[in-house]
C-alpha cells in the first residue's frame, strides 16, 4: 500500500465522554486527528482519521475549573468582548468546549484548520454516522 493509498483510507473512531475528564480525551483525539497513530505520520500532511464525540454533556472537569476556567470571544466592536465559564459553556454548548479543547492542541497553521472538520461532536448518545461504521476508540478515564 502507498502512502497516498493509506491518506485516503481514512477510519471512523468513536468516542463516549460520559465521566471522562476534558484534556485527557482532547489529548488522545487530536492525536488521532493528526495521525500520530499511524506508521505514515507526517508532520505537514493530513493523514489522520474522523473523530465522533457523543455525550459531551456529560464530561468531566477537575478541580475548580468549572468555576474558575473562562472562555473569551470578541466580536470585533469596540466593547465587544464576551465571557463565559467553563458550566456555563457545558449547560448550553457542549460541544464547543470539547471542540475548543482539541483546537488548542493541534497546531496554529492552515493543516489544523482541515483537521478540525474531521472532528464530530455530539451532546447526546446519539449521531448521524452509522454509515460509517465508527469503530469504538478507548481513552482512558
Amino acid at each position: 500500500m502507498t502512502k497516498e493509498e493509506a491518506l485516503t483510507q481514512r477510519q471512523w473512531h468513536v468516542i463516549d465522554a460520559r465521566g471522562k475528564i476534558l484534556g485527557r480525551m482532547a489529548t488522545e483525539i487530536a492525536k488521532v486527528l493528526r495521525g500520530k497513530h499511524k506508521p505514515i505520520y507526517t508532520p505537514n500532511q493530513d493523514a489522520g482519521d474522523f473523530v465522533i464525540v457523543v455525550n459531551a454533556r456529560e464530561i468531566k472537569l477537575t478541580g475548580a475549573k468549572l468555576d474558575q476556567k473562562i472562555y473569551y470571544r470578541h466580536s470585533e466592536y469596540p466593547g465587544g468582548i464576551r465571557q463565559r465559564t467553563a458550566a456555563e459553556m457545558l449547560d448550553e454548548k457542549p460541544e464547543q468546549l470539547v471542540l475548543l479543547a482539541v483546537k488548542g492542541m493541534l497546531p496554529k497553521n492552515r493543516l489544523s484548520r482541515k483537521l478540525i472538520t474531521k472532528l464530530k461532536v455530539y451532546p447526546g448518545p446519539e449521531h448521524p454516522h452509522d454509515a460509517q461504521k465508527p469503530q469504538p476508540l478507548a481513552v482512558q478515564a
